[in-house]
């Protein structure tokens, strides 16, 4: 079944993509002042004496903590305004990155950490959904896969960046520079985009549908009454805990197998991290096309995502040190994060577009709770028994059960389409 109902939103192209600028902006924002972490790792790993399980779950303690609480502020956006909510997130987790700066000790650190993912538990879902707003439906897998390489970007300035200033200053200023970052972006998200500004621009309709106060006995069927969006959640947290794994560790694998210092590898690290984003983008516009008369082929564009990703970095990880081996894992990063983009899609497609946010937080949270969260930390994990290198081997493993949700994603997809339709349901087909 093809997607359908492309009608143009009445915004014009300029201040869609003026949204769509600042959105990204924060988001990068967003990631720079998660994974700046991952570039002074070995810094404070000498500082503070810390183990590698400790590191990971400074990590994914922000992923986890999206991953609880996306879900109920996603439900709030929807609900009290997007606009507001992003505003008041993007400010919260500048502050706490700040904080990390501040912080004496892994305590107060892992508190921080915490204070972060909760300004950024939503700002995913609720940020996509004000983006997809004000563009047409047929660009949804392109603008979905472009506004989550923002992740990827933000990861790749935070590493490299966090890196040279770390080496120059000290880790405590690179977090600092994140958050000055952070707080210039929300003024500015402050000035140019408000619900009233989005709602003049559409002729006086709302750019994003409040949502009536549904008991969550009508809500929770809408989320997770289709098998296809179960496995769509699913399959995109299975695959995310790859790339989640190999952006968290990819400078310390650097560091330690190739001697580099932490400047050297923190640029590095984040040239593979920029490969991974631009993957994303790159898949996430191949998708729309392969899809563009057949919506099924989302799934099987998802299916040979994860498997190439599988076998190039499981194979790269096992090459001897060399030009050889950063090869296979940079074409393993290409497509890593292919999945992301059409995975918001699907949700998209099954659900309402006035509880989108809210699907979306969904899809984020089950990427958090199963993916991004887990990943970095288990990795580390598997590091202090193993080894790096070991634990950089076994983590592509993960591609295949993925692999299978998404086959099982795809066999239902119609069906459920069918049966929504079928209720009547304004749904995105």
């Amino acid at each position: 079944m093809a997607d359908v109902a492309d009608d143009e939103p009445q915004v014009s192209r300029g201040y869609a993509w003026l949204v769509f600028a600042l959105s990204f902006g924060l988001l990068l924002s967003d990631y720079m002042s998660r994974q700046v972490l991952s570039a002074v790792f070995p810094l404070i790993k000498i500082d503070w004496l810390l183990s590698d399980s400790q590191l990971g779950l400074l990590s994914g303690v922000v992923a986890l903590t999206v991953g609880v609480l996306t879900f109920p502020l996603s439900l709030a956006a929807d609900r009290f305004g997007r606009v507001k909510s992003l505003i008041f997130m993007a400010l919260m987790w500048s502050l706490a990155t700040l904080g990390c700066a501040l912080a004496n000790g892994y305590g107060q650190m892992l508190v921080a950490r915490f204070c972060v993912g909760v300004g950024e538990a939503a700002y995913g879902s609720v940020g996509v959904a004000v983006v997809l707003s004000v563009f047409p439906r047929r660009m949804r897998a392109s603008l979905s896969g472009a506004f989550m390489a923002g992740g990827a970007f933000g990861s790749v300035l935070g590493m490299a960046l966090g890196a040279q200033v770390a080496a120059r200053f000290g880790w405590r200023w690179a977090f600092a520079a994140m958050a000055a970052f952070g707080l210039v972006l929300v003024l500015a998200y402050w000035i140019w985009v408000t619900e009233e500004r989005l709602a003049a621009r559409r002729n006086g309709a709302p750019a994003s549908p409040r949502l009536p106060a549904l008991p969550l006995s009508k809500l929770l069927p809408e989320l997770f009454g289709a098998p296809s969006i179960l496995c769509a959640y699913l399959g995109s947290a299975l695959q995310l805990f790859v790339m989640g794994s190999m952006i968290a560790w990819m400078a310390s694998f650097l560091n330690r197998e190739y001697g580099l210092g932490t400047g050297q590898a923190g640029v590095r690290a984040a040239v593979f991290v920029l490969v991974g984003g631009l993957g994303m983008v790159l898949c996430g516009v191949l998708t729309d096309w392969a899809a563009r008369r057949n919506a099924r082929l989302k799934w099987t564009m998802c299916i040979l995502f994860s498997l190439l990703s599988c076998v190039l970095l499981g194979i790269g990880f096992r090459l001897g040190q060399g030009g050889g081996q950063l090869l296979m894992i940079g074409l393993g990063m290409l497509v890593a994060g292919g999945t992301a983009g059409p995975a918001v899609a699907m949700v998209g497609n099954l659900t309402k577009t006035s509880i989108h946010a809210t699907a979306f937080g969904t899809l984020t949270l089950v990427n958090s709770l199963i993916g991004l969260g887990p990943g970095p930390w288990l990795t580390g994990v598997l590091a202090d028994h193993l080894g790096l290198a070991a634990a950089m081997q076994i983590v592509p493993l993960m591609s295949l059960l993925a692999v299978l949700a998404f086959v099982i994603g795809r066999s239902r997809y119609d069906r459920d389409l069918q049966r929504l339709a079928a209720r009547n349901d304004p749904v995105n087909l």
